[in-house]
């Protein structure tokens, strides 16, 4: 019965094309005792669509029940089961539910092998034009706006090229944020509804896309953001960049907040960038 020995299985399902589903994710699916699919309904219309036939037990494995679910589907594997785990779209495990189910399968020295497949990550960074050979993923865009300007803060200095996800309703919100923490002419692109009908790359910098998000009234569709890396640091004065700091202060931000914001980014002590900053008024 088995497609061979007993395992966990992440299984990568197109991320909008169906011509883009693997003979070995067909086949995993077909032979697999158990399928965890984060929805079933969406799981079991992907089958039909593609002419799918299952046999295996169907589950339900998504955000809120991984955690109870992994010891569970673990044991499965445990008693000789074959167990498919697969998100609505994707590789699971990445930015969705799976990382919970493999760290408990790899803590009881289990099997765990992969079907690669499509990524809305890969694909969006292979469009962008931007540096690839070194990046990093950042998943969800954080929805507090405490918790996303921190993490922004935080980013505003990274060097590498930088992946996001973010919904539809909250892109102009994240945009602006992206003006105000890596700048108005950081490079980036902007993808929506990648390998699908109507796929998008938005191409320009963080104040241009966010005008040309604006312009539109939003967009629709899942969004993937690619943000170049902070340009290499010059030597920059503190005096050179009281511009910058009049910038922040004019959209509203304290003057000594924006002094260490632009400070931070540059490498410079927020004292000295602040002093000037009071000096050039």
């Amino acid at each position: 019965m088995h497609m061979t020995h007993p395992a966990l299985v992440l299984v990568g399902t197109p991320i909008g094309n169906l011509d883009d589903a693997s003979p070995r994710m067909r086949a995993e699916i077909d032979t697999a005792d158990v399928i965890a699919a984060e929805d079933t309904r969406r799981f079991m219309g992907l089958a039909s669509r593609l002419g799918i036939a299952y046999s295996g037990t169907l589950v339900s494995l998504f955000d809120h029940n991984e955690r109870s679910k992994a010891g569970e589907i673990a044991q499965q594997v445990e008693n000789g089961a074959r167990v498919v785990l697969l998100t609505d779209a994707g590789m699971p495990a990445v930015s969705d539910p799976g990382y919970h189910v493999v760290k408990e399968v790899v803590s009881r020295d289990l099997p765990v092998t992969a079907v690669p497949g499509p990524s809305a990550v890969f694909t969006a960074i292979a469009l962008s034009g931007l540096p690839s050979d070194r990046f990093t993923f950042e998943g969800f865009v954080p929805r507090k706006a405490g918790e996303r300007g921190r993490l922004l803060t935080d980013l505003a200095n990274e060097r590498r090229t930088m992946v996001f996800f973010e919904s539809p309703h909250r892109i102009q919100t994240t945009l602006a944020d992206f003006v105000t923490h890596f700048g108005a002419d950081r490079p980036m692109t902007l993808s929506r509804e990648l390998t699908k009908t109507y796929e998008e790359t938005l191409r320009g910098t963080t104040q241009s896309i966010h005008e040309q998000v604006v312009a539109r009234d939003g967009l629709k569709g899942e969004l993937t953001l690619v943000v170049a890396g902070a340009p290499e640091v010059s030597a920059t004065s503190a005096a050179d960049l009281t511009k910058d700091v009049a910038q922040l202060v004019e959209s509203g931000m304290r003057a000594k907040d924006a002094a260490a914001h632009i400070a931070k980014i540059h490498g410079l002590k927020s004292r000295d960038v602040y002093e000037e900053y009071i000096h050039a008024k």
